[in-house]
């Protein structure tokens, strides 16, 4: 049975009239904060009381669950030992957390007290057959389900260890069988979560009301108020190792289903798919939208997830505004505080809060460089001439701990010390060269002829793959650094180093002319078009015409209408990963040397760009006098409330949406008036869209025009191009 509330009512009840108090009008906010901000977070407040009471039952917990799961996992480690012959136990140690799941803190202290046991294994096979009996004569409590998960096993089949002998020994099945023990034994002694255990639901109801009313005046210092009582919300539905037993649980579910566990990623595999893209090829049919790409897993975001996991999301993203608020003027860095589940969800931090993440974390891998190994500065002495080939030289042998070190620069035949201006002055030089068409590193897209791309002909360089591991490690070590480089590369690029999937949309960029062609077989029939394609794609090398198979014998299997929508997926796979694949893994293996995958993977691929190259500084009136109209004209009211729009947008927003409706957030040496299209200068657009105006602004960055619908006030057409830029980076928000 769930124990009864012990929650203070009379916490309610304040944020209850607070929450009354603050809806009165605007004029009153100043006595509301003044009356009530010392009764509401003050040290003997109800809110600090009951954060301070759940932090100090949340460690108790914690230490006797944390018991629960080093029993359960030597359980396993026991059973292990006792089906795998010794030879092989060395690869499904118990340590082992990619097998097990285990945290990071439990693995270490296995690390530190387990031994391999010199008894017969039959022993232990007794030992562990008379623990699981006994746990299974009392039942787990019952506990709740996401909708459709399945039940943890009640019992664990284990087969004689003698019967194997002789027989190959399937390490894979023993592993799982081994992790199901674990999960019995967790699930019958582990402490039900905490957020199921109060009965908290009117309080977070009540607190969810105050922030949105907190959030209506106006004031960023408000939302301090409720600070307390939104950590405790946190600290309450908090991940642990519930998280990863209710994941397993529904990894069972899918499992059972035939399809991939979460997290089952070629990501892992070096030698594996750069990017989804490759694994949405075998997709069926059927989980695919009417353009023949991956269904967008935002319509069942929370399908599968735990209802603690689901609950806090909800809450999360109905505050997100007032959340970034509240962590913008926190000093407690985002890892260490009560907020450091959102480092498992940085969709819903805004830019600038992941970024401040982001440079505590690099001072932090910077501070354990210096304390391992001390201040050991690397000199680069270099010729300005050859500044690329020089620094390529004195920094390949290099080791990744090398790199977080300090740089200084000399250059040749010149005085100057570097106090940081000549360093500076090194990244501008060596970023220029690394697009120089002699290395054949790079190309430019044909979409924009602004961004730069691998190029596939690379291979011309016989050290090409060294010079792209070089760029990954300069890049990285300019991030790294937190100095900004004028390099604007493709958003398919981008999200190779994010490790997220490609959109067969980011074509776009790189191929327009192929790209049309694309959305041309997607939405017409191919008869109506007088098409007759094979499963294969053709490749311009130096001149020379060649057929790529995109399929075994591809060349001899037709498009049809039933494989277009796989003929779209595999040429784009092939065209954005396939003919660049050893560039990328090499520029990836330098990258990662330097700033781990897990870090840099919480930007998007707009946030990265702006990371690698800063904030543009966006004269938005520059850009109103080189616009062109399609049916709208400059004295249009939504004409003029969409530069009003932009001028109330703060630099960050203005940078997004240049990206939005260009591809990059690159602005024109010489003003908007040399903006790129795919067909040469093309000044930015502005076209009516009359279809609906409850559509968001669509863009058509190989053009740089703005689908702009005509809403009927301001405000509806200010917020629609906010959720446009912030939320709609492909798909239907791009063309």
């Amino acid at each position: 049975a769930r124990p009864e509330s012990h929650v203070d009512p009379s916490l309610v009840a304040a944020l209850a009239s607070h929450g009354m108090s603050a809806s009165s009008s605007r004029s009153s906010a100043p006595d509301l904060r003044l009356v009530s901000s010392r009764a509401m977070i003050g040290k003997s407040s109800s809110q600090a009381v009951f954060l301070r009471l759940l932090k100090m039952l949340q460690h108790v917990r914690d230490d006797m669950n944390q018991e629960t799961y080093t029993l359960a996992s030597k359980c396993m480690q026991t059973y292990i030992d006792a089906k795998i012959p010794q030879g092989e136990k060395k690869e499904a140690t118990i340590v082992d957390r990619r097998a097990t799941g285990l945290s990071e803190r439990t693995a270490a202290h296995l690390q530190g007290h387990h031994t391999p046991s010199s008894e017969p294994a039959s022993s232990h096979q007794e030992e562990l057959e008379s623990l699981l009996s006994t746990l299974q004569e009392t039942p787990a409590p019952s506990r709740p389900r996401a909708e459709g998960v399945v039940e943890p096993p009640t019992s664990l089949p284990i087969d004689d260890a003698e019967s194997s002998e002789g027989k190959p020994v399937d390490v894979e099945k023993i592993k799982r069988d081994a992790e199901r023990c674990r999960i019995l034994i967790v699930e019958s002694l582990m402490l039900p979560r905490l957020s199921w255990q109060l009965e908290t639901d009117e309080l977070w109801d009540v607190l969810g009301k105050c922030l949105v009313t907190l959030g209506k005046m106006g004031d960023n210092r408000a939302v301090l108020l409720l600070q307390p009582a939104v950590e405790a919300f946190f600290l309450v539905h908090r991940e642990d190792e519930h998280t990863r037993l209710e994941q397993f649980l529904s990894d069972e579910t899918v499992r059972a289903e035939g399809k991939k566990p979460s997290g089952a990623s070629g990501h892992d595999d070096v030698d594996g798919p750069l990017s989804p893209l490759a694994m949405a090829a075998s997709t069926p049919m059927g989980e695919h939208d009417g353009l023949g790409v991956p269904a967008s897993p935002s319509a069942s975001s929370l399908t599968g997830l735990s209802m603690n996991t689901a609950k806090f999301l909800k809450f999360a993203e109905t505050h997100r505004t007032i959340l970034n608020q509240i962590l913008r003027q926190t000093t407690t860095p985002l890892s260490q505080g009560p907020f450091s589940v959102l480092v498992n969800h940085t969709r819903i931090l805004d830019f600038d809060v992941k970024r401040q993440h982001f440079r505590h974390e690099l001072n932090r891998l910077a501070e354990d460089h210096v304390r391992r190994r001390g201040r050991d500065d690397i000199g680069l002495h270099i010729k300005r001439e050859s500044a690329f080939e020089d620094s390529y030289r004195e920094l390949r042998h290099r080791s990744k701990e090398e790199m977080r070190g300090r740089l200084y620069v000399v250059f040749d035949g010149e005085e100057g010390q570097d106090a940081g201006g000549l360093l500076r002055e090194w990244y501008i030089i060596v970023a220029r060269d690394i697009f120089n068409p002699n290395y054949a590193l790079f190309h430019t897209t044909p979409g924009d002829r602004v961004t730069y791309m691998p190029n596939p002909l690379s291979y011309y360089n016989s050290d090409h793959l060294l010079y792209f591991k070089f760029v990954g490690r300069f890049i990285a070590k300019a991030i790294f650094d937190d100095k900004l480089l004028d390099c604007y590369f493709t958003r398919s690029f981008y999200k190779h180093i994010l490790g997220k999937a490609v959109h067969y949309s980011d074509m776009a960029a790189e191929d327009p002319t192929f790209y049309k062609s694309l959305r041309s077989m997607l939405e017409y029939h191919l008869n109506d078009l007088g098409l007759e394609l094979t499963l294969s794609v053709e490749v311009q090398e130096f001149g020379v015409t060649t057929v790529r198979d995109l399929v075994p014998d591809g060349h001899n299997i037709p498009v049809t209408e039933e494989n277009k929508h796989d003929y779209v997926r595999l040429a784009c796979q092939e065209k954005m990963t396939g003919a660049i694949r050893k560039q990328i893994k090499a520029f990836l293996e330098g990258f990662y040397d330097i700033i781990p995958r897990p870090l840099i993977s919480i930007f998007n691929e707009q946030e990265l760009e702006l990371l690698i190259s800063g904030l543009p500084t966006v004269d938005i009136e520059d850009l109103r006098a080189n616009t062109e109209y399609v049916k709208y004209n400059l004295n249009s009211m939504q004409i003029q409330w969409f530069w009003r729009a932009l001028r109330s947008f703060d630099q960050a927003q203005r940078a997004k949406f240049l990206q939005f409706v260009t591809g990059t957030s690159k602005v024109p040496l010489h003003g908007f008036s040399e903006l790129e299209g795919m067909n040469g200068p093309q000044k930015f657009q502005i076209h009516r869209d009359d279809r609906s105006t409850g559509r968001l602004p669509c863009a058509h960055t190989c053009f740089n025009q703005l689908d702009l619908p005509p809403y009927e006030t301001y405000d509806k057409l200010r917020t629609m191009i906010l959720l446009a830029i912030e939320e709609c980076t492909e798909g239907f928000g791009l063309a």
